[in-house]
C-alpha cells in the first residue's frame, strides 16, 4: 500500500491504494512513518509524495470503522500527529504531487510537506460535516492563517471543496498545473533539489518553520538568519558555492549536512 523508491537521491513515496482512494488505516500510517525513516536512512536529498489513481488520499479509512469503540485518540494522538511532526522533520527538501481528493489526513499530509503542488483537479476542503466529524489533522491551522476565520468557518459549516486552482489562489499551496502534469513537474523540482546545497535548504526550512511556530518578528527572524548564514560559512557547500560563482561554472555540491 505504501510504496518506496530511491532513484538519484531522490525518494519517491506512493500511497498505493486506488481502490480506497488511497484512504489510510493504522497500518498505513505506520508504513508511511517506516517508509520515511528509510528515505532518511538511505540519505535521500529529496522526496516526492503522491498518491495512485484517481485521488492524493481521501482521509482515514473508516470502511470498517464502528464509531461505538472507535479509539480516535490513539489514531490521530498515537499516529497522526507523531507521522506529521516526522514528515515535517525529514532531513531534505520534501515535495508532494496532489490531485483529486485531498482530504483529512490526506490533506494533513500536504501540510506536513515542504512543497505541495496540486493539480487543478483537486479537491481540499473540509467534508466531515455529514459524518458528524470535525476538521484535524493541522486542517484548522492552515486554514485560519491563510483563509481567516470567515472562510474557514464557511468550509466547514457548508463542506464546500476548493479547487486545486482556489487553494492555489488563497495562499494554501505553491502551484497548480494540469492533472497530467503535476507529477512530471514536481518530480523535476526535486531531482533540481537534490542537486542542491542541503544544508542552505535545511538552513531555510528551519528557519520557515521558527516562524510559524515560535512566530518570530523581524529583528528575531534577522538574528537567526544571520546566525544561520555564519553556520553555512563552514560548510563544504558554502565554500563550493563560491568557488563556482567566481570560476564561473555551474556548483557540485555534495551531501552539505557535514561541517568542514
Amino acid at each position: 500500500m505504501i510504496d518506496l523508491r530511491i532513484d538519484d537521491a531522490v525518494a519517491h513515496i506512493v500511497l498505493d491504494n486506488p481502490a480506497q482512494l488511497n484512504a489510510l488505516d493504522e497500518q498505513a500510517l505506520r508504513d508511511l512513518d517506516a517508509a520515511y525513516t528509510e528515505a532518511e536512512a538511505a540519505g535521500a536529498r529529496a522526496l516526492v509524495l503522491r498518491g495512485a489513481g484517481r485521488a492524493f488520499c481521501a482521509g482515514r479509512d473508516i470502511s470498517r470503522v464502528d464509531p461505538r469503540d472507535d479509539d480516535v485518540s490513539g489514531y490521530l494522538d498515537g499516529l497522526v500527529a507523531p507521522l506529521l511532526q516526522r514528515m515535517s522533520r525529514f532531513p531534505a527538501p520534501t515535495f508532494a504531487a496532489a490531485h483529486g481528493a485531498c482530504l483529512g489526513v490526506g490533506l494533513g499530509l500536504l501540510i506536513a510537506t515542504d512543497v505541495v503542488y496540486v493539480a487543478e483537479t483537486a479537491k481540499i476542503g473540509s467534508p466531515f460535516a455529514a459524518l458528524g466529524a470535525t476538521l484535524d489533522s493541522g486542517g484548522h491551522a492552515l486554514f485560519f492563517e491563510r483563509l481567516g476565520a470567515h472562510k474557514t468557518l464557511d468550509l466547514v459549516y457548508t463542506g464546500r471543496l476548493m479547487s486545486g486552482a482556489e487553494a492555489v489562489q488563497s495562499g494554501l499551496f505553491s502551484q497548480v498545473l494540469p492533472e497530467g502534469e503535476v507529477e512530471a513537474a514536481t518530480v523535476a523540482v526535486a531531482e533540481n533539489a537534490a542537486r542542491g546545497a542541503t544544508r542552505a535548504f535545511l538552513a531555510s526550512k528551519d528557519l520557515v518553520r521558527r516562524l510559524r511556530d515560535e512566530r518570530l518578528g523581524l529583528w528575531a527572524s534577522i538574528e537567526a538568519e544571520n546566525a544561520a548564514q555564519v553556520a553555512l560559512c563552514d560548510t563544504d557547500d558554502y565554500r563550493e558555492g563560491f568557488a563556482a560563482f567566481q570560476e564561473k561554472r555551474a556548483p557540485r555540491f555534495g551531501r552539505g549536512l557535514s561541517a568542514g
